[in-house]
């Protein structure tokens, strides 16, 4: 395990120990959480955002997409429980 030091102003410092005493933890404990939990976020919103690029690459390359009213529609149905069928993409009519 390596160390490392950071430095942070004496209110924040504060702040981190009140919250840490709060949760129970110790104030190492807490930084390296929220260190972690950050660090968990920024990888999953890259994730997020490599389906996107993937998906919207598709669209580009296919042109064919799935109307908002169809895809709203299977979702509500979806939401309340009910077996709905999954709307097909296609190039939009113009």
């Amino acid at each position: 395990m390596s160390t490392t030091t950071i430095r942070i102003e004496d209110a924040l410092k504060a702040r981190v120990t009140a919250a840490a005493e709060r949760a129970g933890k110790t104030a190492h404990a807490f930084i390296v959480d929220a260190i972690a939990q950050t660090v968990e976020q920024a990888e999953l919103d890259d994730e997020f955002h490599r389906v996107a690029d993937a998906r919207w690459a598709k669209v580009l390359a296919t042109g064919k997409t799935v109307p908002w009213d169809e895809a709203k529609a299977y979702l509500e149905a979806r939401s309340h429980g009910e077996r709905a069928r999954k709307p097909v993409a296609r190039k939009p009519r113009r």
